[in-house]
Protein backbone atom coordinates (compact mmCIF):
# COMPACT_ATOMS: atom_id res chain seq x y z
CA UNK A 1 0.00 0.00 0.00
CA UNK A 2 3.00 2.25 -0.52
CA UNK A 3 3.91 4.74 2.20
CA UNK A 4 0.31 5.50 3.16
CA UNK A 5 -1.22 3.95 6.24
CA UNK A 6 -4.71 3.04 7.34
CA UNK A 7 -6.40 2.01 10.56
CA UNK A 8 -8.49 -1.14 10.59
CA UNK A 9 -10.84 -2.33 13.33
CA UNK A 10 -12.36 -5.77 13.92
CA UNK A 11 -15.03 -6.14 16.60
CA UNK A 12 -16.37 -9.55 17.61
CA UNK A 13 -19.09 -10.65 20.01
CA UNK A 14 -18.84 -14.41 20.20
CA UNK A 15 -22.10 -15.09 22.02
CA UNK A 16 -25.81 -15.07 21.38
CA UNK A 17 -28.99 -15.02 23.52
CA UNK A 18 -30.47 -12.35 25.79
CA UNK A 19 -28.50 -13.56 28.82
CA UNK A 20 -25.30 -12.55 26.99
CA UNK A 21 -26.65 -9.08 26.11
CA UNK A 22 -23.46 -7.44 27.41
CA UNK A 23 -21.13 -8.86 24.75
CA UNK A 24 -23.04 -7.41 21.81
CA UNK A 25 -23.56 -4.19 23.76
CA UNK A 26 -19.79 -3.98 24.26
CA UNK A 27 -19.15 -4.45 20.55
CA UNK A 28 -21.80 -1.91 19.52
CA UNK A 29 -20.27 0.66 21.88
CA UNK A 30 -16.77 -0.10 20.57
CA UNK A 31 -18.07 0.49 17.04
CA UNK A 32 -19.45 3.89 18.02
CA UNK A 33 -16.06 4.87 19.48
CA UNK A 34 -14.21 3.80 16.33
CA UNK A 35 -16.74 5.58 14.12
CA UNK A 36 -16.57 8.77 16.17
CA UNK A 37 -12.77 8.71 15.91
CA UNK A 38 -12.96 8.84 12.13
CA UNK A 39 -12.51 5.20 11.14
CA UNK A 40 -14.74 4.68 8.08
CA UNK A 41 -17.14 1.75 8.01
CA UNK A 42 -15.19 0.33 5.08
CA UNK A 43 -12.32 -0.27 7.53
CA UNK A 44 -14.41 -1.65 10.39
CA UNK A 45 -15.56 -5.28 10.44
CA UNK A 46 -18.27 -6.22 12.94
CA UNK A 47 -19.25 -9.76 13.89
CA UNK A 48 -22.22 -10.21 16.21
CA UNK A 49 -25.21 -12.51 16.26
CA UNK A 50 -27.67 -9.57 16.18
CA UNK A 51 -30.41 -11.16 18.26
CA UNK A 52 -30.53 -8.55 21.03
CA UNK A 53 -31.83 -5.24 19.66
CA UNK A 54 -35.15 -6.70 18.55
CA UNK A 55 -35.32 -9.57 21.02
CA UNK A 56 -38.77 -10.19 22.49
CA UNK A 57 -37.24 -9.65 25.94
CA UNK A 58 -36.04 -6.16 25.02
CA UNK A 59 -38.38 -3.58 26.59
CA UNK A 60 -37.09 -1.00 24.10
CA UNK A 61 -37.00 -2.57 20.62
CA UNK A 62 -34.09 -1.40 18.52
CA UNK A 63 -32.25 -0.16 21.59
CA UNK A 64 -29.00 -1.47 23.09
CA UNK A 65 -27.25 0.31 25.93
CA UNK A 66 -23.84 -0.43 27.43
CA UNK A 67 -24.17 1.38 30.76
CA UNK A 68 -27.02 2.52 33.02
CA UNK A 69 -29.08 5.22 31.32
CA UNK A 70 -26.60 5.13 28.46
CA UNK A 71 -27.10 6.14 24.86
CA UNK A 72 -28.43 3.69 22.30
CA UNK A 73 -25.27 2.19 20.76
CA UNK A 74 -27.05 0.06 18.14
CA UNK A 75 -27.83 2.58 15.35
CA UNK A 76 -25.43 2.49 12.45
CA UNK A 77 -23.57 -0.64 13.50
CA UNK A 78 -22.57 -2.54 10.33
CA UNK A 79 -24.08 -5.99 10.12
CA UNK A 80 -21.09 -7.54 8.38
CA UNK A 81 -21.38 -10.99 9.98
CA UNK A 82 -24.55 -12.02 11.83
CA UNK A 83 -26.28 -15.22 12.89
CA UNK A 84 -24.64 -18.27 11.32
CA UNK A 85 -21.85 -16.22 9.77
CA UNK A 86 -20.35 -15.53 13.23
CA UNK A 87 -17.87 -18.41 13.20
CA UNK A 88 -14.28 -19.05 14.15
CA UNK A 89 -13.34 -19.78 10.54
CA UNK A 90 -14.89 -16.58 9.23
CA UNK A 91 -13.22 -14.55 11.98
CA UNK A 92 -9.73 -15.83 11.21
CA UNK A 93 -10.22 -15.54 7.46
CA UNK A 94 -11.60 -12.00 7.68
CA UNK A 95 -8.80 -10.95 10.03
CA UNK A 96 -6.08 -12.11 7.68
CA UNK A 97 -7.91 -10.65 4.68
CA UNK A 98 -8.66 -13.96 2.98
CA UNK A 99 -12.04 -13.32 1.39
CA UNK A 100 -11.91 -16.63 -0.49
CA UNK A 101 -11.82 -18.57 2.80
CA UNK A 102 -14.83 -16.76 4.26
CA UNK A 103 -17.99 -18.84 4.04
CA UNK A 104 -20.21 -15.93 3.10
CA UNK A 105 -20.99 -14.13 -0.13
CA UNK A 106 -19.29 -10.78 -0.73
CA UNK A 107 -17.57 -10.70 2.67
CA UNK A 108 -16.00 -7.64 4.20
CA UNK A 109 -12.47 -8.44 5.38
CA UNK A 110 -9.45 -6.60 6.77
CA UNK A 111 -7.64 -5.46 3.63
CA UNK A 112 -4.59 -4.20 5.49
CA UNK A 113 -1.05 -3.69 4.29
CA UNK A 114 2.46 -3.35 5.69
CA UNK A 115 2.03 0.22 6.99
CA UNK A 116 -1.37 -0.31 8.58
CA UNK A 117 -2.57 -0.62 12.15
CA UNK A 118 -5.17 -3.19 13.20
CA UNK A 119 -7.24 -3.08 16.39
CA UNK A 120 -9.09 -6.28 17.32
CA UNK A 121 -11.60 -6.53 20.16
CA UNK A 122 -13.32 -9.76 21.19
CA UNK A 123 -15.94 -10.21 23.91
CA UNK A 124 -17.51 -13.48 25.04
CA UNK A 125 -16.99 -16.46 27.31
CA UNK A 126 -13.71 -18.33 27.34
CA UNK A 127 -11.73 -21.06 29.01
CA UNK A 128 -8.09 -22.14 29.18
CA UNK A 129 -6.74 -21.66 25.65
CA UNK A 130 -10.15 -21.06 24.08
CA UNK A 131 -12.55 -18.25 23.17
CA UNK A 132 -16.15 -19.14 22.38
CA UNK A 133 -18.22 -18.44 19.28
CA UNK A 134 -21.95 -19.29 19.04
CA UNK A 135 -21.35 -22.70 17.49
CA UNK A 136 -17.58 -23.04 17.29
CA UNK A 137 -14.41 -22.45 19.30
CA UNK A 138 -11.39 -20.24 18.71
CA UNK A 139 -8.24 -21.94 19.96
CA UNK A 140 -5.23 -19.97 21.13
CA UNK A 141 -2.96 -21.88 18.74
CA UNK A 142 -5.04 -20.90 15.71
CA UNK A 143 -5.15 -17.24 16.74
CA UNK A 144 -1.38 -17.12 17.27
CA UNK A 145 -0.71 -18.91 13.97
CA UNK A 146 -2.94 -16.41 12.16
CA UNK A 147 -1.03 -13.51 13.71
CA UNK A 148 2.26 -15.09 12.64
CA UNK A 149 0.96 -15.62 9.10
CA UNK A 150 -0.20 -12.02 8.90
CA UNK A 151 3.20 -10.81 10.09
CA UNK A 152 4.98 -12.94 7.49
CA UNK A 153 2.72 -11.54 4.79
CA UNK A 154 3.26 -7.92 5.90
CA UNK A 155 -0.40 -7.42 6.78
CA UNK A 156 0.25 -4.85 9.50
CA UNK A 157 2.74 -2.46 10.99
CA UNK A 158 1.15 -2.75 14.44
CA UNK A 159 -1.66 -4.84 15.86
CA UNK A 160 -3.51 -4.41 19.15
CA UNK A 161 -5.86 -7.05 20.54
CA UNK A 162 -8.19 -6.72 23.54
CA UNK A 163 -9.97 -9.84 24.77
CA UNK A 164 -12.82 -9.80 27.26
CA UNK A 165 -13.35 -13.35 28.49
CA UNK A 166 -12.58 -15.68 31.35
CA UNK A 167 -9.03 -17.10 31.26
CA UNK A 168 -8.25 -14.73 28.37
CA UNK A 169 -4.53 -14.45 29.16
CA UNK A 170 -4.19 -18.08 28.10
CA UNK A 171 -4.83 -17.00 24.51
CA UNK A 172 -1.47 -15.22 24.31
CA UNK A 173 0.99 -17.31 26.30
CA UNK A 174 2.72 -18.22 23.02
CA UNK A 175 2.68 -14.78 21.41
CA UNK A 176 6.05 -14.52 19.62
CA UNK A 177 8.43 -11.70 20.42
CA UNK A 178 9.24 -10.91 16.80
CA UNK A 179 5.81 -9.48 15.92
CA UNK A 180 4.69 -5.92 16.57
CA UNK A 181 1.65 -6.89 18.62
CA UNK A 182 0.24 -5.66 21.93
CA UNK A 183 -2.47 -7.75 23.58
CA UNK A 184 -4.41 -6.91 26.72
CA UNK A 185 -6.63 -9.46 28.43
CA UNK A 186 -9.37 -8.99 31.00
CA UNK A 187 -8.25 -11.87 33.20
CA UNK A 188 -5.22 -14.00 33.95
CA UNK A 189 -5.03 -17.61 32.83
CA UNK A 190 -6.61 -18.93 36.02
CA UNK A 191 -9.20 -16.17 36.47
CA UNK A 192 -12.72 -15.41 35.40
CA UNK A 193 -13.69 -12.04 33.96
CA UNK A 194 -16.81 -10.34 35.27
CA UNK A 195 -19.92 -8.64 34.03
CA UNK A 196 -21.03 -5.26 35.36
CA UNK A 197 -24.04 -2.91 35.36
CA UNK A 198 -26.92 -5.28 36.06
CA UNK A 199 -30.14 -3.77 34.70
CA UNK A 200 -33.23 -4.80 36.72
CA UNK A 201 -35.59 -3.74 33.93
CA UNK A 202 -33.81 -5.72 31.22
CA UNK A 203 -32.85 -8.44 33.73
CA UNK A 204 -29.38 -8.80 32.28
CA UNK A 205 -25.93 -7.25 32.53
CA UNK A 206 -25.17 -4.32 30.25
CA UNK A 207 -21.39 -4.54 30.09
CA UNK A 208 -18.21 -6.22 31.29
CA UNK A 209 -15.80 -4.72 33.77
CA UNK A 210 -12.69 -4.48 31.58
CA UNK A 211 -14.67 -3.35 28.54
CA UNK A 212 -16.55 -0.65 30.44
CA UNK A 213 -13.26 0.71 31.79
CA UNK A 214 -11.27 0.75 28.54
CA UNK A 215 -14.11 2.37 26.62
CA UNK A 216 -14.60 5.00 29.31
CA UNK A 217 -10.87 5.74 29.25
CA UNK A 218 -10.89 6.03 25.47
CA UNK A 219 -13.81 8.44 25.48
CA UNK A 220 -12.52 10.53 28.40
CA UNK A 221 -8.93 11.10 27.27
CA UNK A 222 -7.03 12.73 24.46
CA UNK A 223 -5.08 9.71 23.29
CA UNK A 224 -2.48 11.70 21.35
CA UNK A 225 -0.29 11.91 24.42
CA UNK A 226 -1.26 8.66 26.12
CA UNK A 227 0.71 5.42 26.08
CA UNK A 228 -0.37 1.85 26.62
CA UNK A 229 1.36 2.04 30.00
CA UNK A 230 -0.75 5.07 30.95
CA UNK A 231 -3.88 3.20 30.00
CA UNK A 232 -2.82 0.00 31.75
CA UNK A 233 -2.11 1.81 35.02
CA UNK A 234 -5.51 3.49 34.88
CA UNK A 235 -7.37 0.28 34.09
CA UNK A 236 -5.58 -2.01 36.51
CA UNK A 237 -6.09 0.49 39.32
CA UNK A 238 -9.84 0.30 38.80
CA UNK A 239 -10.32 -3.40 38.09
CA UNK A 240 -11.99 -4.98 41.11
CA UNK A 241 -12.67 -8.57 40.16
CA UNK A 242 -9.85 -9.74 37.88
CA UNK A 243 -6.37 -8.70 36.85
CA UNK A 244 -5.39 -7.41 33.44
CA UNK A 245 -2.42 -9.01 31.77
CA UNK A 246 -0.51 -7.30 28.92
CA UNK A 247 1.50 -9.14 26.27
CA UNK A 248 4.07 -7.38 24.08
CA UNK A 249 5.73 -8.31 20.86
CA UNK A 250 7.71 -5.18 20.10
CA UNK A 251 7.01 -1.70 18.80
CA UNK A 252 6.24 1.81 19.89
CA UNK A 253 4.29 2.33 23.08
CA UNK A 254 1.56 4.57 21.65
CA UNK A 255 -2.20 4.61 21.89
CA UNK A 256 -3.20 7.38 19.52
CA UNK A 257 -2.03 5.50 16.44
CA UNK A 258 -4.73 2.91 17.14
CA UNK A 259 -7.69 5.07 18.05
CA UNK A 260 -7.12 8.36 16.25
Amino acid sequence: MGSSSSKWVMLVAGSNSWDNYRHQADVCHAYQIAHQNGIPDSQIVVMMYDDIANNKKNPYPGNIINKPNGANVYPGVPKDYIRGDVTTGNFLAALRGDSHAVKKSNPKVIESGSNDTIFVYLADHGGPGIFSFPNSTLYAHDLIETIKEMARNYKFLKMVLYIESCHSASMFRNLPKNVCVYALTSAREDENSYACFYDPLRKTYLSDEFSALWMHYTEANDLDDKTFQDQFIYLQGRMKNSQLLPFWGHGKNTLHSIHQ
